[in-house]
């Protein structure tokens, strides 16, 4: 019903908090040879607005958001609001967390391969 409002919001509070750290890393001039933590937020960016829009298209395409106040059907009785705070409680806070575990693995991956000598390249 509206399960991507979570991941929606997370995706804000992202993408200010990204624009905010590169304009300050530009400011400071970043470590060389390291990829900024501005830019690793980006991605979680990219994989948060990617995934809230297919959810979003889905829920339009199953009628469950409507051009037309209240914009989502759900909202249109007690307890089908009841329902929709359940499961942006339930099931959109289990995307947002998912999304920004499989995040911060990717990190820390991008951190070992950071720390690797030059030397030794782990990608041949």
């Amino acid at each position: 019903m509206a399960c991507f409002i979570v991941p929606v919001t997370e995706a804000i509070v992202t993408t200010a908090a990204a624009r905010y750290l590169r304009a300050k890393e530009e400011k400071s001039g970043a470590g060389e040879g390291k990829i900024p933590f501005s830019r690793k937020l980006g991605w979680l960016n990219k994989m948060l607005w990617g995934g809230s829009a297919l959810l979003a298209f889905e829920h339009v395409w199953h009628g469950e958001v409507a051009p037309v106040y209240p914009f989502l059907t759900a909202m249109s009785s007690a307890e089908g609001t009841a329902t929709m705070l359940k499961e942006m409680s339930t099931s959109g806070v289990a995307m947002a967390l998912l999304v920004t575990a499989v995040w911060a693995v990717m990190v820390a991956v991008s951190a070992a391969l950071e720390k690797a000598p030059a030397a030794e390249d782990p990608l041949l």
